[in-house]
């Protein structure tokens, strides 16, 4: 089964104290090296996003998130694993699950 991670950094993603650095990073590279796990790109500040709809065949774009938000997607990671329990062992090691984010999961599907 495959899994999509979404790494919510909570509001403020550059709160880590300078003191967890390196630590922080070893987290991270130990979760990049899990098995059946394909880390994406980290994604910007929400605030420089642009939300696109389409209404009526006209594009409209917005600045910012669409959605008022207290936590900010801040990546995302694919993981392909037998069962749900291995996805959340992984979430668990990720560093924002531990550093006021959270890691949402959701089982992958195909919608046509």
């Amino acid at each position: 089964m495959q899994y999509v991670l979404l790494i919510y950094h909570g509001t403020s993603p550059d709160s880590v104290p300078k003191d967890e650095d390196k630590r922080i990073y070893a987290e991270w590279a130990a979760v990049n090296k899990t098995p059946g796990f394909t880390g994406g790109v980290p994604l910007g500040l929400p605030e420089n996003a642009t939300t696109v709809r389409v209404q009526d065949g006209k594009t409209l774009t917005t600045d910012g998130p669409f959605v008022e938000i207290k936590e900010a997607v801040g990546g995302y990671g694919i993981l392909e694993a037998d069962d749900l329990d291995a996805a959340i062992e992984l979430a668990a090691r990720i560093p924002p699950a531990r550093l006021g984010g959270a890691v949402e999961i959701r089982p992958s599907e195909k919608y046509w």
